[in-house]
């Protein structure tokens, strides 16, 4: 089975490691913000459908 836990880890890492990077570049804030939007809304996404999942699991 797929670990998807796992592979999200991986990639916001990565991707939150990128937005930091383009921080530093002026002419990159608009990517940068539009990086930083998608991985917020990813957590929430995630936090919202792996709770409940991770709950039932430890019973």
């Amino acid at each position: 089975m797929a670990d998807y836990q796992k592979m999200y880890v991986i990639l916001c890492a990565a991707a939150s490691d990128a937005a930091d990077e383009l921080a530093d570049i002026p002419l990159a804030m608009r990517c940068r913000d539009k990086l930083q939007k998608a991985l917020l809304a990813v957590e929430d996404i995630y936090m919202e459908t792996t709770v409940g999942v991770l709950d039932c699991e430890g019973e």
